[in-house]
């Protein structure tokens, strides 16, 4: 096994409004923190989810709003003002059974952390047809969270679509109601999994219609979504469904697969945090925040003021505990 190659104090995995938050706090706290941002890749871009929000109207401190990317960056450029110092690679695998702790990045060589907050954030599952990801990137009409961008201009007043059938979607489907024109819901089945409560809600809306036993198998348009191509998930026939936006509820997946179980994590995969209102996870010492302890708010403020109560934490922690 290789010696780690350094000691750090804290290492914070992640590069979302999480993990930038906690840099700030940590760095102003003179911790020293390093930041692994991570490295792109398909599926994530260092940044996270806000990478591929073109417009953020709800972030507080920009009234004319902002786009996620260039939130992202002033919020790194303000982390490495405070000297934070950033690392463009993955932690590939982590080692909390000893301490300090060790961390293998993707590539270099193994380091040491006496603290570690994980804002790894979570990823929307999509449907991975074609121009789906190119319409999503680009500000195109295709998004996977409704209350991020459902009010932008962009989607008001046209014919929205929702694909899923859980919980998410029917949220999803009725908060677009106060925008769309009509808003579709389309689910490969015949019944929704979703609650009754909350399944009935959708259907009993005026607003709302479902395109039942029906698949996308496509996203139509070259600068904008212009429809969705569907397939009867029963005679295979398909057809063209003529919409101004897509949003994809089909769930998300944490990104804690690196961890390989050594923190406790609830059954959708997400870090528990035992005590609530803190992100002191099941490893003393290790610390958690934004989306990958939450799958209920999944928004950029809520992750940003998580990020500063780890940071709180872990700086009170290495006071008590640091040699």
């Amino acid at each position: 096994m290789i010696a780690p190659a350094r000691t750090e104090t804290l290492v914070i995995i992640g590069s979302g409004p999480a993990a930038w938050t906690a840099a700030i706090y940590a760095a102003r706290a003179n911790l020293d923190p390093v930041v692994y941002e991570g490295e792109p890749s398909r599926e994530m871009i260092p940044g996270g989810q806000l990478m591929w929000t073109t417009d953020i109207d709800n972030f507080p401190g920009f009234p004319e709003g902002v786009d996620g990317q260039g939130l992202m960056d002033r919020m790194k450029q303000q982390a490495v003002r405070f000297g934070t110092r950033v690392e463009s690679e993955n932690i590939a695998s982590v080692d909390f059974s000893q301490r300090p702790f060790v961390l293998r990045p993707s590539w270099s060589e193994p380091i040491a952390a006496k603290a570690v907050i994980v804002a790894t954030g979570a990823r929307a599952i999509w449907l991975d047809v074609p121009n789906e990801a190119r319409l999503a990137q680009t500000g195109g009409g295709v998004s996977a969270c409704a209350v991020c961008d459902g009010a932008l201009p962009f989607f008001r007043d046209k014919v929205l679509a929702v694909v899923g059938g859980g919980d998410s979607a029917m949220e999803e489907a009725t908060y677009l109601t106060k925008f769309a024109r009509e808003v579709v819901i389309i689910h490969r089945r015949d019944a929704f999994r979703a609650s009754k409560v909350m399944a009935d809600r959708a259907l009993n809306h005026p607003k709302i219609r479902v395109e039942w036993h029906s698949q996308v198998t496509e996203v139509i348009g070259d600068d904008e979504i212009t429809g969705v191509r569907l397939r009867d998930t029963r005679t295979g026939e398909e057809r063209t469904l003529e919409v101004g936006g897509l949003f994809v509820a089909i769930g998300h997946t944490p990104n804690t697969a690196f961890l390989d179980g050594q923190l406790a994590t609830t059954q959708a995969g997400y870090i528990e945090t035992p005590t609530s209102w803190r992100t002191e996870t099941s490893v003393e010492g290790v610390f958690a925040a934004g989306d990958v302890i939450d799958e209920y708010y999944r928004q950029a403020i809520t992750s940003a003021g998580s990020g500063c109560m780890a940071a709180l934490e872990a700086e009170r922690w290495l006071a008590h505990h640091e040699a």
